[in-house]
């Protein structure tokens, strides 16, 4: 059986994932929904004490992260597993895990290590704190990214004390500045002709994308704090109730704002010196909400999205999951892609928000069972059938 190529795009790669949880198979997921094949490698039952860190095998999560790969058992910790593992990477372009920093060494498969195998190959490290450094060796989860990044800090009613985010949005950042970072080594490596380390972390993420936040505090030395449903710095920019629910509202520009006003039935606040700049918004932002607020409770939700996009005026509404999926323009973007599972039957996947014209990503296996590929993968190792059985029979896959 051919290894399984979901596109054209990277389709010559061959990328070994010895990734869990989140971050590290949402950067090989990426890969993989782009054609390379990934080899998703796994300790063999009852030799990793966290076996059931990522999930229940069929479940929900398990099938969104590992389509498109295939799957082998392998324990690195034998020398027969290790001495395996060296031989794929021979033939490897990528390699990634999101062990602690100090395990790939203790395994021998530091990239030192493996470029001295393939000068060519490309680790990818994705840690809780980074390679090194006084936390390098602590364990880390997207929640102790989200607080120590500072974006705990300014989620939230004012007030309110400290709020998680409501997606794993330090795990899912480093998984997606990790697959960049392999893309530009891989880009780089055309030139040179020799591969790479390429590392982030969680902690290095979810600071990257506080983004303005952030630079708010270095530029100008400003501590952000929790301001709800409201921008930082524009206004109105928020949340506000209707007859019959809520919309979001976006005016950043002064041309939007006299926009507003104009749907709203109150031209006269477009011009006033009160609200007729952004500053001057921001400085009377409680003044702004309390002349606007009663005047969307007259019209319902829809009725307001129609007429402030007739308008020009940036809204939308607030889904649950099951309206997100139901929307027109989400079903006509496919971000719920159909795919058959072995035993979970037809289901839908989140879609790969990336088009490409003429090479697009697609959902083409379900995700595999432990091992179901590593008889296959040892086959074209060149292992015969009588060896494969002797290395299960060891313990080594």
């Amino acid at each position: 059986m051919p290894p399984i190529s979901a596109s054209p795009a990277l389709s010559h790669l061959r990328v070994l994932d010895l990734t869990r949880v989140r971050a590290g198979p949402t950067c090989c997921r990426i890969l993989a929904d782009f054609g390379a094949d990934v080899i998703k490698i796994e300790a063999p039952s009852g030799v990793d004490p966290n076996e059931g860190i990522s999930g229940q095998r069929h479940g929900y999560d398990m099938l969104n992260l590992h389509r498109n790969k295939r799957s082998m058992t392998l324990n690195l910790k034998t020398p027969a597993g290790l001495a395996l593992f060296k031989r794929m990477v021979k033939d490897a372009d990528v390699v990634v895990e999101n062990f602690r920093p100090d395990v790939k060494y203790r395994l021998g498969i530091s990239y030192e290590e493996l470029r001295q195998i393939n000068p060519r190959i490309i680790l990818a490290s994705i840690s809780g704190f980074g390679q090194d450094g006084p936390y390098s060796k602590r364990p880390g989860f997207d929640q102790i990214a989200q607080g120590m990044g500072g974006l705990m800090w300014v989620t939230g009613l004012p007030g309110q004390g400290p709020v998680r985010a409501g997606a794993a949005v330090a795990d899912i950042a480093a998984g997606l500045y990790a697959a960049i970072g392999i893309l530009i080594a891989l880009a780089e490596r055309e030139r040179s002709g020799v591969g790479q380390w390429i590392h982030t972390s969680l902690l290095q993420a979810q600071i990257a994308i506080l983004d303005f936040q952030a630079a708010r505090y270095l530029v100008d030395k400003v501590v952000p704090e929790q301001a709800g449903n409201d921008h930082p710095y524009s206004t109105p920019m928020g949340v506000f109730q209707t007859r019959d629910g809520y919309i979001n509202l976006g005016v950043g520009g002064d041309g939007q704002w006299r926009k507003l006003c104009e749907v709203l039935g109150r031209p006269e606040l477009g011009t006033d010196e009160r609200f007729s700049t952004v500053e001057a918004r921001f400085q009377n932002r409680p003044l702004v909400r309390s002349l606007i607020e009663p005047l969307f409770m007259e019209r319902t939700s829809a009725e307001w999205l129609e007429l402030l996009a007739e308008a020009g005026v940036p809204a939308g509404p607030i889904y649950k999951m099951d309206e997100v999926f139901a929307d027109p323009q989400v079903q006509h973007l496919q971000m719920a892609v159909p795919c058959t599972h072995p035993v979970r039957g037809n289901v839908e996947l989140v879609g790969q928000p990336l088009v490409l014209s003429r090479t697009p990503a697609q959902i083409k296996e379900p995700a595999p069972d432990k091992g179901a590929h590593t008889d296959e993968i040892l086959a074209e190792l060149g292992l015969s059938a009588t060896e494969i059985d002797k290395l299960r029979s060891e313990g080594v896959i």
